[in-house]
């Protein structure tokens, strides 16, 4: 399979390129301008230039690599089928890089869009995540894994895996990690992104790590080899609400 991130180059550097031919130029006077409009013909030299890139990038953009038997929806909720997808995927590739890992972490805010039932393409996961994050696993001590579910709680659930999370009134009501208590003197391997694990979306519980191991591995890469591996193992995405975060009432 050809590298994610050479095509993400790619998109990159044709925004960079389409934008150019939209930059304003100096006037000769104040009285002067120039109207950019529908009537404001194309640079054929920079069109020509990027054509063959773009018909390359939008090739693999519309590549099939798996299908889903339902629509992934994104949501606000405790608990989200994109969200599950997402943990899921995350903690795949997780026990992948460290068996030792035992549970995945992602924000809401950090998935950008669901996935609509039937074909999947790589496009698909773009949209899903555009951002360039990269999949760090993060070695906790027993009692910022209870800051961490706290955090969760505060926050209305957000997409884990390998955890079982009951919120009470934005408290945690009860917390497991691979169906056991946490044990405030005991270690944990949690894998996330880099974003979060620097702080990003305002997380303040990775304030105290006991060990970081950050990976080249792009959180993008890794949904596209997740699909791509259900796939070839003659599986479809089965999405599902399990009751891993519940909001009880």
């Amino acid at each position: 399979m050809k590298s994610p991130m050479h095509y993400g180059a790619l998109l990159a550097a044709l925004m960079l390129v389409a934008s150019c031919k939209s930059q304003l130029q100096p006037t000769v006077s104040k009285e002067q301008y120039y109207q950019i409009d529908s009537t404001l013909q194309a640079d054929t030299g920079i069109v020509n230039y990027y054509s063959p890139y773009k018909a390359k990038l939008e090739s693999e953009m519309n590549r099939v690599i798996g299908y889903s038997d339902v629509a992934l929806q994104k949501d606000n909720g405790e608990e989200s089928l994109a969200g599950n997808f997402f943990a899921d995927a995350l903690l795949w590739k997780g026990k992948q890089l460290d068996p030792d890992v035992q549970a995945s972490f992602g924000t809401k805010g950090g998935i950008r869009s669901g996935l609509k039932a039937g074909n999947i393409t790589v496009g698909n996961i773009f949209e899903m995540m555009p951002f360039e994050n990269a999949v760090t696993v993060l070695t906790l001590g027993g009692e910022d894994m209870l800051r961490w579910a706290a955090f969760m709680a505060k926050t209305g659930g957000q997409p884990v895996s390998g955890v079982r999370l009951d919120i009470r009134d934005g408290q945690v009501e009860n917390f497991l990690v691979q169906g056991k208590p946490v044990d405030p003197k005991a270690t944990y391997k949690l894998v996330t992104y880099d974003y979060l694990a620097n702080g990003g979306d305002y997380v303040t519980c990775f304030d105290n790590v006991l060990a970081r191991k950050d990976h080249a591995q792009r959180i993008r890469e890794t949904l596209m080899e997740y699909v791509s591996d259900l796939t070839k193992n003659g599986k479809h995405i089965q999405g599902k609400i399990d009751g891993r975060v519940r909001i009880v009432k």
